[in-house]
């Protein structure tokens, strides 16, 4: 079975990919590599995947529609062959599903270049959702974020409003999301919406906290915190969020979900339903490394909420699906990465 996963050489993106891979599907990843952060990092997590006989890499930006529609055409109706080695690589069949993890993330970087952020997450998944309607594929899952839920009541709910974000980057998802009901509604594509929750693990973004903390606390740099620290935040590994996703395939491609009267369309929570504060994280990291922390705070940035904690009671129901890594064990894996990269990731740029 054959499925294309944007944004492949993302956090995400490749730890999906992996376990695509490692269950057999014949997976299409795409990604433009752009330098949003330190492409070594997408480079990096790119050559484990290229190294799978059932992996192709396309490097494509979901923005431009004309060249993506190539490459859909190429490969759903077998015409304007251009490229024989890449078609016989890819096969002949459709795509059984596409899986939208391409994204400009970040809530701060969304306020310094709020353009970047819509290009991406709305024009990339409005091209994506267009060219599945055209082109027959008629599964879609969306990454979207946590932070869509702004300054609501915790635990977090997928049936609470998400009306009132606080960044361009939540407002550029929350559009997503309504662009990919509108194609469920008007075109019956099955979609599932995954609002992952404060994702870490080995080769992260190096704008997520942990990365930072992880290489700050290592290297003797000082640790700056957004505020007094008490703030939480639902952790969750990537091999869980990955976990989660590939189950939320299955769920789609199910017999079941075939077989039903009218299209699906579910918006699900990933989370740990664990949150923790930022003292809390910073104090395991100091644990792990054996080192103290040179902590610096700043004043809260007006577009962190204070807290977020994921409800993943519909996770556990559709998907049976809840995480399995606890924080001190992700920690762990997470630092032992960095030591066992040590060398190039400590010159890796932090935004």
């Amino acid at each position: 079975m054959k499925v294309v996963v944007t944004g492949c050489a993302g956090f995400i993106g490749w730890k999906v990919c992996e376990r695509l891979l490692e269950q057999g599907y014949l997976v299409v990843g795409i990604d433009n590599l752009n330098d949003a952060y330190d492409v070594r990092l997408k480079e990096w997590r790119l050559s484990r995947l290229t190294r799978h006989s059932n992996f192709v890499f396309q490097r494509l930006d979901i923005t431009d529609f004309s060249t993506l529609e190539r490459f859909f055409s190429q490969q759903c109706e077998h015409t304007n062959k251009q490229n024989v080695q890449t078609d016989r690589a890819l096969g002949t069949s459709s795509f059984a599903a596409v899986l939208n993890l391409a994204a400009r993330a970040g809530v701060r970087q969304s306020l310094e270049d709020p353009w970047a952020y819509f290009d991406t997450n709305v024009t990339g998944t409005l091209n994506l959702l267009e060219l599945c309607h055209r082109y027959g594929v008629n599964k879609f899952i969306l990454a979207s974020t946590s932070s869509v839920y702004g300054m609501n009541e915790r635990p977090f709910r997928e049936d609470q409003a998400t009306d009132r974000p606080l960044s361009p980057y939540a407002a550029s998802k929350k559009a997503a999301e309504v662009l990919c009901y509108a194609y469920h509604r008007l075109c019956g594509i099955d979609v599932v919406v995954l609002r992952y929750f404060t994702v870490y693990g080995p080769a992260g973004r190096p704008d997520m906290s942990i990365f930072r903390f992880i290489r700050e606390i290592v290297e003797g740099e000082p640790v700056v915190v957004y505020g007094d620290g008490a703030q939480e935040r639902d952790f969750t590994y990537v091999d869980d969020i990955a976990h989660g996703t590939v189950s939320a395939l299955h769920f789609l491609l199910s017999s079941d979900s075939a077989s039903r009267a009218s299209p699906v369309y579910e918006v699900i929570n990933l989370g740990s339903d664990h949150p923790v504060t930022i003292n809390c994280v910073i104090a395991l990291i100091e644990k792990i490394v054996g080192k103290k922390a040179i902590v610096v705070n700043q004043p809260p940035h007006p577009s962190d909420v204070r807290a977020t904690w994921a409800d993943i009671s519909k996770a556990r129901q559709l998907l049976n699906w809840e995480p399995s890594t606890s924080l001190e064990e992700g920690l762990y894996h997470s630092v032992r990465w960095y030591l066992e990269n040590r060398e190039w990731v400590k010159e890796v740029t932090l935004p």
